[in-house]
């Protein structure tokens, strides 16, 4: 996909692996407008040059912004980067909340913002829909349970969905990064990869049109589960 003069919607574009997905697209000639709730850093992006939007993307509210605010632009390409973790326990029925914040707005709205701009994406030449799902899609780990199954879930809707627009102008990408260097990734030790190089990879697989984007780490991990899926999930689950 030629990236020049395209329209781009990044959800969670004011920080981490979107805000770089932000800064490589338009550094690539696009035009892209990013989503987040924190109006100083909504305020940083603006000052930059992006277009933004604010709303919260765990409330209908929020996703009700976020169409109206591309309504009637020629959006070409939507990624459905936002995402949270979950303080969820298994023994603690009061982080269910938790759980359900992070289902809401990892799962329900990347499933609500393709079915809603589907007719705007439509309309162009060529689009292309990105969903950040993780390497946690392919094998889950214990410590994030409801992370992962949003993620995992967002992974089989994406697959569906790509069957689904085989056949129209509308490409459909995941992209699987591993642990990246963000804020959602500050306590945890051992190797990240960078947000910067995260999102370099899943910009490149928008260019060259890949199903898939494995990033990183999630190479081996694909490799891996490619010969055992046992395996892949023994290793995982301890992670």
């Amino acid at each position: 996909m030629e990236l020049r003069g395209k329209l781009a919607l990044v959800t969670g574009g004011t920080d981490g692996i979107g805000r770089e997905i932000a800064r490589q697209l338009r550094g690539a000639g696009a035009e892209v407008i990013v989503t987040g709730r924190s109006a100083e850093k909504l305020q940083a992006m603006a000052s930059a040059g992006f277009g933004t939007i604010a709303g919260d993307l765990s409330t209908s509210t929020g996703v009700d912004a976020v169409v109206n605010g591309v309504a009637g632009k020629p959006l070409a390409i939507l990624v459905n980067n936002a995402g949270v973790g979950s303080e969820y326990e298994l023994d603690d029925a009061a982080t269910l909340e938790s759980a359900a914040h992070c289902i809401r707005t990892n799962l329900d709205a990347p499933v609500a913002l393709c079915t809603r701009l589907l007719p705007a994406l439509r309309a162009q030449p060529e689009a292309t829909i990105v969903n950040v799902t993780s390497g946690l899609a392919i094998a889950p780990r214990a410590g994030g349970s409801i992370y992962c199954a949003t993620k995992a879930g967002l992974r089989s809707y994406t697959q569906a969905i790509r069957y689904l627009l085989k056949d129209s102008n509308v490409r459909v990408i995941e992209a699987l990064p591993p642990v990246v260097e963000t804020n959602m990734t500050a306590g945890r030790t051992g190797s990240k990869m960078s947000a910067h190089d995260c999102a370099a990879e899943i910009v490149a697989g928008i260019r060259s049109g890949k199903r898939e984007v494995n990033a990183g780490m999630v190479k081996l991990l694909q490799m891996v589960n490619s010969i055992s899926p046992a395996l892949a999930r023994r290793i995982m689950i301890k992670f």
